[in-house]
C-alpha cells in the first residue's frame, strides 16, 4: 500500500519526446540520407536541375548545392547540422557543397553497418580522422604549384579553373566566354581582393552573351525629372559629389502649426524655403562638381538648375552602389554642403550613361582609389540569369581561392580515385577494426565518380573499374571524361580544380560525419502551446 502511495518522480516536462542508443545514431543517418538524395543529381556536367517553389509562390531554377540546401526546408535537427556544415564550404570556398554532402551522406552510409553490428561510434570516428587526416596529407603531397612569376601561365590557370567551376553549371555551354570575363573581373580587384568591390547587375532581354564586364562602377539609372534629358551624359575627369542629403521642396507637415496675420510674413516664409534650397545648390556647383548622386530625392527645381549648368545629378541611389562608387572614385559621402573640400570629392577618368537592354546605366570607368568591376548580365528569363548570377558567383569565389593558393588537382572524379587507392594501401598497414573502417573510408570516397557517371547515363562499374586499373598502374590523374564516356587524363584535359576546394571537402565531411555519428541521443522539448492532459471529471 505504500508502494503505490510515492509519488512520480518526472524529469522531463511531459510531452518531451526523447529517443536514445544505437536507433537513434541510425535514425539520424537516415535522415541525412534523404537531404543526400534531394541534391544528388545535380553534381557533375551532366547533373540535372531542381526547381524550387517557396511558400510565397517564388519559382528558383538551380543545380548549386548550397542554394538548394538554402531553399529546402528541413526540420529534423540531425539533417540542419548536415546542411549547415555543408553550406560553411560555400562560405569558405564557394563552391563543392554538393561534393561535400555527397561525402558526409556516403561516410555515414558506409558506417551504418558498423553502428548495427555494435562497434562504438567512437572508434569509427577516431578512425575517419586518422584516414581525412592521411587524405590531406596525400593531397598537399601530389598537388601541381603553378608559378606566380610567370602571368600568361597563372591566367590560363585562373581560366581553367573557373571553367571547371561552370562545366556542371547552367552556363556550361559559354563557360569559355564567362571563363575569360570571370578572370579579368577579379584581376581588377586590389591586393586583398574584396568580393564586395564587384558589382553584379541583371538586365532582361538580349542574349546571355550580350554580358559584359565593365571596368569601373555601373548603376540603373535612378528615377529623374523632367530636366534630367537636358543635362549631358559623357563627361571626361569630373568631380564626383555624392551626398545624403534631399534637395526638393516638401509640402508642410501636417502636424506643424504657423500663425501668420498678413500676407507679406507669408512671402518670407516661402521666399526662406526657396532661398534655402537655392543656397545649397549654389555651394555645390561653386564646389567644381560635374557629377552629383544623392542617397535621398533630388526634385524638379534642382534637377533643372544642374541641368542648366551642364551638371549631372542622380537621386534615389542605392546605399550599395552609393558606397562602391566613394570607395571607387574617393571622397565622402555628406550630409551638409556646407565648406565642400577638395578632398571630400571624388574623380574619375570618364562618366557616360549608356543603353543597356531596355535601361539605361551610368558608368564610371577608370577610378582611381579603389580596384572595382561590375558584371553585366543579359538573359532571356529573370530565373535563368539569377542562376548565371549563383554560377559566376562560384567561379568568382573559385578563381580568388586559386589566386590565394597556386596549387591544382585534377577534377573529375581523379583526386577521389587516388584517395581511394592510396588509403587501401594504407589500411593495410593497420590492424583491428581500424583496417575496416579506413577501408570503408576509402571506398566512400568512389561515390564522387560513381555519381558523375549517374548523371551522365554511363555504366559506372565499367568504368570505376578503368579507374581502378589505371590508378594501380600509376596513373595517379586519371578520370572520368563525359565527352567519350570513357577515361582519361585529367590533368592534361585541363580539367583543374584548386587543392583548397578539396582539402576543405573533405575535412567538412569527414566533420559532418564525426558530428552526427557522436549524437547518441535526442530531447525535443514539446512547444510552449503544449498542454498537459486534463484529468478526467472525479478523479
Amino acid at each position: 500500500m505504500q508502494q503505490s502511495m510515492q509519488p512520480r518522480i518526472i524529469l522531463l516536462k511531459e510531452g518531451t519526446d526523447t529517443s536514445q542508443g544505437v536507433p537513434q545514431i541510425v535514425s539520424n543517418i537516415n535522415a541525412c540520407q534523404m537531404v543526400v538524395e534531394a541534391i544528388r543529381t545535380t553534381l557533375g556536367p551532366r547533373g540535372m536541375d531542381k526547381l524550387i517553389v517557396d511558400s510565397k509562390e517564388k519559382v528558383t531554377i538551380s543545380n548549386d548545392g548550397a542554394t538548394i540546401l538554402a531553399l529546402l526546408d528541413i526540420v529534423h535537427p540531425a539533417a540542419k547540422t548536415l546542411v549547415d556544415i555543408a553550406r560553411s564550404q560555400d562560405a569558405e570556398v564557394g563552391d563543392g557543397t554538393t561534393t561535400v554532402t555527397l561525402l558526409a551522406g556516403e561516410f555515414m552510409k558506409q558506417a551504418k553497418p558498423f553502428i548495427e553490428d555494435g562497434i562504438n561510434s567512437q572508434v569509427i570516428i577516431r578512425s575517419f580522422r586518422k584516414a581525412t587526416a592521411f587524405a590531406l596529407k596525400k593531397i598537399q603531397d601530389i598537388q601541381v604549384t603553378v608559378k606566380k612569376d610567370d602571368p600568361k601561365e597563372q591566367r590560363e590557370l585562373l581560366k581553367k579553373c573557373a571553367s571547371t567551376s561552370m562545366c556542371s553549371k547552367l552556363i556550361a555551354y559559354n563557360k569559355e566566354f564567362f571563363a575569360e570575363m570571370v578572370v579579368d573581373a577579379v584581376m581588377c580587384l586590389g591586393p586583398r581582393m574584396p568580393l564586395n568591390m564587384i558589382g553584379i547587375k541583371k538586365v532582361t532581354g538580349g542574349s546571355i552573351t550580350d554580358s559584359q564586364l565593365v571596368t569601373g562602377v555601373a548603376f540603373k539609372k535612378t528615377f529623374s525629372y523632367a530636366g534630367f534629358e537636358m543635362q549631358p551624359k559623357t563627361y571626361i575627369k569630373p568631380k564626383v559629389l555624392s551626398l545624403n542629403i534631399e534637395l526638393e521642396l516638401k509640402a508642410e507637415r501636417d502636424n506643424a502649426e504657423c500663425r501668420i496675420d498678413n500676407v507679406e510674413d507669408y512671402q518670407r516664409i516661402v521666399d526662406a524655403e526657396w532661398s534655402i534650397l537655392y543656397d545649397k545648390l549654389d555651394k555645390m556647383v561653386a564646389s567644381g562638381a560635374k557629377i552629383i548622386l544623392s542617397k535621398l530625392p533630388i526634385g524638379d527645381v534642382a534637377t533643372q538648375f544642374f541641368a542648366d549648368r551642364d551638371i549631372f545629378c542622380a537621386g534615389r541611389v542605392t546605399q550599395e552602389d552609393l558606397n562602391r562608387t566613394v570607395k571607387a572614385c574617393g571622397g565622402t559621402i555628406l550630409t551638409t554642403v556646407n565648406d565642400i573640400r577638395a578632398e571630400d570629392m571624388g574623380i574619375c577618368d570618364l562618366f557616360e550613361e549608356v543603353q543597356i537592354g531596355n535601361e539605361r546605366y551610368n558608368l564610371f570607368k577608370g577610378c582611381p582609389k579603389a580596384s572595382t568591376c561590375t558584371l553585366i548580365l543579359r538573359g532571356g528569363a529573370e530565373q535563368f540569369i539569377d542562376e548565371t548570377e549563383r554560377s559566376l558567383h562560384d567561379a568568382i569565389m573559385i578563381v580568388r581561392r586559386a589566386l590565394k593558393n597556386d596549387s591544382v588537382v585534377a577534377g573529375g572524379g581523379a583526386i577521389e580515385m587516388e584517395l581511394s587507392k592510396e588509403l587501401r594501401n594504407y589500411a593495410k598497414s593497420i590492424h583491428g577494426k581500424e583496417q575496416l573502417l579506413i577501408t570503408a573510408y576509402a571506398k566512400a570516397l568512389e561515390i564522387i565518380p560513381r555519381q558523375l557517371c549517374d548523371n551522365a547515363g554511363f555504366d559506372a562499374i565499367t568504368i570505376l573499374n578503368k579507374l581502378r586499373q589505371k590508378h594501380a598502374q600509376g596513373g595517379k590523374w586519371m578520370g572520368m571524361d563525359i565527352n567519350s564516356e570513357d577515361v582519361a587524363d585529367n590533368f592534361e584535359a585541363c580539367v583543374w580544380e584548386p587543392s583548397i576546394v578539396k582539402t576543405n571537402a573533405l575535412t567538412a565531411a569527414c566533420e559532418a560525419c564525426c558530428v552526427i555519428l557522436s549524437i547518441d541521443e535526442t530531447v525535443k522539448n514539446p512547444n510552449s502551446n503544449y498542454q498537459a492532459p486534463k484529468e478526467l471529471p472525479g478523479m
